[in-house]
Order: C-alpha cells, then structure tokens, then sequence
C-alpha cells in the first residue's frame, strides 16, 4: 500500500523556520518525482516545490530564495527547509507523488506564521 506522511508543521513567528518531513512507503523508484504543494484558506493548491527531470529543483516565485526542497533516496523521504516564513505562507502544506500514472497525496501538515 503506497502511503505518503507528513510532519513538521505548526505556529511560528513571522521570520521563523521551519522544517516539513514526508516519508512515502510502498513506492518503489527514485523521489524525484515527489513535490510539494500547499493551499491556503480559499485558494487553490499550488505547487511549491519539486524535482525536475533532469534532477535539479523548481519553485515558485514567492517562496525562491527561502524554501528549499531535498531528498533522501535511501529514506524515501522529502524536506523542504522554509525560512524567512512570512504570514502569506500560511497553509496546509501537502506531500505529492506521481506513480505509474496518478498522483497521490499525505494528509497534510498546517503551517501557520504569526505576523
């Protein structure tokens, strides 16, 4: 059974950091395929961050600069390091991965910056 968890989320001052885990068990294969996205209280997902192809990192513009997005292949598992946290980043970040064909998705984790 193909499973995706997140953690590391909670309250933190604006200006703070910090650190989102996800762990995928049951895929086989490399974690480039893996990102993250968010959404916030009356807007649609976004992606945040994510592998390409080639094996190099993508994000989007608000977050360049501050977040970055790593792996580790031999845990299965993803990072995004998010400093300089700002109130707009407040949302629930969630973990994704594309498999033979669809996309699946953690639960969740709320991140909420205090201004």
């Amino acid at each position: 059974q193909v499973q995706l968890v997140e953690s590391g989320g909670g309250l933190v001052q604006a200006g703070g950091s910090l650190r989102l885990s996800c762990a995928a068990s049951g895929f086989i294969g490399s974690i480039n395929t893996m990102a993250w996205y968010r959404q916030a209280p009356g807007k649609q997902r976004e992606l945040v961050a994510g592998f390409t192809s080639a094996g190099t990192t993508n994000y989007t513009d608000s977050v360049k600069g501050r977040f970055t997005i790593s792996g580790d292949n031999a845990k299965n598992t993803v990072y995004l390091q998010m400093n300089s946290l700002k109130p707009e980043d407040t949302a629930v970040y969630y973990c994704n991965r594309h498999y033979r064909g669809r996309d699946y998705w953690g639960q969740g984790t709320q991140v909420t910056v205090s201004s």
